[in-house]
């Protein structure tokens, strides 16, 4: 940030970067058009997989339950869509419950529904005396983080009442011939993941076109490694 204003780059040798924002029925599109492009991003709000599959980034939103998101997910092929644009190392971004259909489960109101699986656990009710958690809050990073690189101590806008309170990947020694992945936390009551970094996959639990310019920020950072 620059006297107070996002910086703005989305470009490479001037060449835009091509992003899909993936509509399958879920999510906030046209602000995620906005905030992207707003950071210099060439955007496309499509539920075509093949756009999704050759653009330079996808971002996949989502609003609502994680059922009924993942139905239309795998109504216009978003699993299989994901799962190649990982297995070639291309950037996929999740939002929200964008991010929550990234993981193995999610248990809504009794409903036990599987998820992408992507990274193992589950979303489940947050324990908060107050739900949902609606409104700013800060976030607590991990070091070498890249998405919240120069975003010490800025809040972000979330709502939400459901969320991953554990996340144990990379946490036992398994992978460790990777880089394990970068967990960010929040806390609402206790402890739930707020954002992921883990090589092409990246996701945030919070709304970075609803973050004003810490937002714009994270975009811009996201987009630089695309």
């Amino acid at each position: 940030m620059r006297d107070g204003t996002a910086v703005l780059v989305g470009t490479v040798a001037g060449v835009k970067k091509k992003v899909v924002v993936l509509d399958y029925g879920s999510g906030n599109l046209r602000s995620a058009e906005r905030a992207l492009a707003r950071v210099g991003a060439d955007v496309t709000v499509t539920a075509d997989s093949a756009a999704a599959l050759d653009a330079d980034g996808l971002v996949v939103p989502g609003v609502g339950a994680f059922a009924a998101c993942m139905d239309g997910l795998r109504a216009v092929d978003g699993p299989r869509v994901i799962g190649r644009r990982l297995a070639g190392g291309r950037p996929v971004l999740g939002v929200c419950v964008g991010m929550q259909i990234l993981f193995e489960r999610g248990v809504e109101h009794g409903h036990d529904a599987e998820g992408c699986g992507e990274w193992p656990g589950v979303v489940e009710p947050l324990q908060a005396p107050v739900l949902p958690h609606m409104g700013w809050n800060t976030v607590q990073p991990p070091e070498g983080s890249v998405l919240f690189d120069g975003l010490a101590d800025e809040r972000f806008y979330f709502v939400h009442s459901y969320g991953v309170r554990e996340f144990t990947l990379g946490q036992d020694g398994a992978d460790s011939a990777l880089r394990p992945p970068r967990v960010t936390w929040a806390e609402h009551g206790d402890r739930f993941v707020a954002g992921v970094e883990n090589g092409a996959l990246s996701a945030t639990q919070f709304h970075p076109e609803k973050s004003g310019d810490a937002g714009a920020r994270l975009l811009t950072n996201w987009l630089n490694t695309l």
